[in-house]
């Protein structure tokens, strides 16, 4: 799964929440098939998806979206 985001401060201050819930995560490039305004993304295992979505609502980080690759394409799951 992938989290994009609006602006940088928003990825870094998500990474270090998910960090600081144990969520295995990796920052990795925005895909091109994602429209957002900032080129970093986090990279996270799907079963995390639910501690994932609450920390982001619970701390009001601001995300363009959770997205699920299908291939060569991405899917909205969230946000």
């Amino acid at each position: 799964m992938l989290i994009a985001f609006d602006s940088t401060q928003q990825a870094l201050r998500a990474e270090m929440l998910l960090e600081y819930a144990d969520i295995d995560i990796d920052i990795c490039p925005t895909p091109k098939q994602i429209t957002a305004g900032c080129a970093l993304s986090i990279e996270f295992p799907e079963n995390d998806l639910p501690t994932v979505r609450q920390v982001i609502e619970t701390e009001n980080v601001e995300i363009r979206g959770i997205f699920k690759p299908l291939g060569e394409a991405y899917e909205q799951v969230f946000g």
